[in-house]
């Protein structure tokens, strides 16, 4: 969810995203599984007025920059709910991608324990 708070002043109203757990990560009954909603760095790399198709670790969707209009072609920009909502660094994508696959991984084994 985005929240929209108003400045004082001149210029645009400023967007900030807001967590809301959504029913999903409320406690759930057994054997029910529980899902998470995560913003997720990807790199434009087609982009036509808001209209963009973004590449995260070879998987690649549309998404709209709307709420990020200074977003261009080759950016790192954060996607959540089909939307870029702030622009990443090489870094700090590649920690995240990393992560990701770690968790890919994981999920891949047979004999899970986490904790």
């Amino acid at each position: 969810m985005v929240e929209v708070s108003k400045k004082t002043g001149h210029g645009p109203p400023v967007l900030r995203p807001r967590i809301r757990p959504s029913t999903s990560l409320r406690a759930s009954r057994a054997g029910e599984q529980r899902t998470m909603c995560l913003a997720i760095p990807a790199r434009i790399v087609e982009l036509e007025g808001d209209k963009a198709v973004v590449d995260a670790m070879g998987n690649r969707w549309r998404a709209r920059t709307t709420l990020l209009p200074q977003a261009k072609m080759g950016d790192l920009v954060l996607i959540h709910a089909g939307f870029a909502i702030s622009l990443v660094d090489e870094e700090e994508a590649k920690e995240t991608w990393e992560l990701l696959a770690q968790i890919d991984k994981f999920e891949k084994t047979s004999n899970k324990v986490s904790g």
